[in-house]
């Protein structure tokens, strides 16, 4: 029967990897998601040394790693092909390196900020104006899948240039690399950008869906646009729907819970607990979540 374990961006449970730690042992969370806070570091910017250090820790604890959430094209493509390009792919091989410690599932890159995005397809005019932008992908891809390692494309906030359905498919149709990458859903931060999650858009998405990260957000009454960070069973996208058809499609084995974000936090709202209460709410109302 499908399911889906659980697991939380590894700094959600603490400023330090002994507290993250004992987070993930306290709520039963197997997999680790490593973004930042390993020592002081960003995932990217951590010492060989100090991710053997936090290898060796991870597994002492019963945890192991299933993404290394990195920064790798979190900048503007419109700083062009020598900056853009060789900024960012020269993070690779450090994170090859990286990869070969903590030995993930995936290792996540983004989906770049496009400043000069309007109201058309951004995927189109990235054809047209900035088509290069495809070629550094797909060494990005080449590179990880060589090494031996699975890479993943998250959806950004923003101006990010994967904000409608049609964005999404688009590219990873041009970047004519189907096997060797997929897509991380961040549900939420597709409604950020201007499509609110539905399930239809999680049909059309199935099939680049590799993983899914989850975090609550509410509209005013009567609105679609997120304007509220809350937790996810206050959400108003509808997310025991999506939920339950991620785990019974099996597109996404473990499921990343993220901080609620990108709206307006709500006054006096208790944002300590929203993790534990997003961990408890899918685990009650979705069957084969772990």
């Amino acid at each position: 029967m499908p399911g889906a374990d659980l697991t939380i961006l590894n700094s959600m449970g603490g400023d330090d990897l002994d507290a993250q730690l004992a987070y993930h042992r306290a709520r039963n969370l197997v997999w680790m998601d490593i973004k930042n806070q390993i020592y002081g570091h960003w995932t990217v910017d951590i010492p060989l040394d100090l991710a053997a250090r936090a290898q060796a820790e991870i597994e002492r604890s019963g945890q192991k790693v299933y993404c290394l959430s990195t920064s790798i094209f979190f900048d503007s493509i419109d700083k062009g092909l020598e900056i853009f390009g060789r900024e960012q792919l020269g993070k690779i091989d450090h994170v090859i390196a990286l990869a070969k410690v903590f030995k993930p599932k995936l290792i996540r890159m983004t989906a770049a900020q496009f400043l000069e995005r309007d109201n058309g397809n951004a995927v189109k005019s990235l054809q047209r104006k900035h088509n290069w932008v495809f070629d550094v992908y797909r060494e990005a891809v080449d590179r990880f899948h060589e090494a031996g390692f699975r890479p993943t494309i998250e959806n950004e906030v923003r101006q990010c240039f994967l904000a409608r359905t049609d964005e999404f498919l688009d590219f990873f149709e041009a970047l004519d690399r189907q096997g060797k990458v997929g897509l991380t859903w961040d549900v939420q931060n597709q409604w950020s950008t201007g499509e609110f999650p539905t399930v239809a858009v999680y049909d059309r998405l199935k099939p680049l869906i590799e993983y899914c990260h989850f975090k609550g957000g509410a509209a005013e009454p009567g609105g679609d646009a997120l304007a509220w960070n809350v937790a996810l069973e206050e959400a108003s996208w509808p997310v025991v729907e999506i939920a339950r058809r991620v785990v019974a499609d099996g597109v996404s084995p473990v499921i990343c819970l993220n901080p609620p974000q990108h709206g307006q936090p709500r006054p006096n709202y208790d944002y300590e607990q929203v993790t534990g209460r997003d961990i408890d709410f899918l685990r009650s109302e979705i069957a084969g979540v772990n």
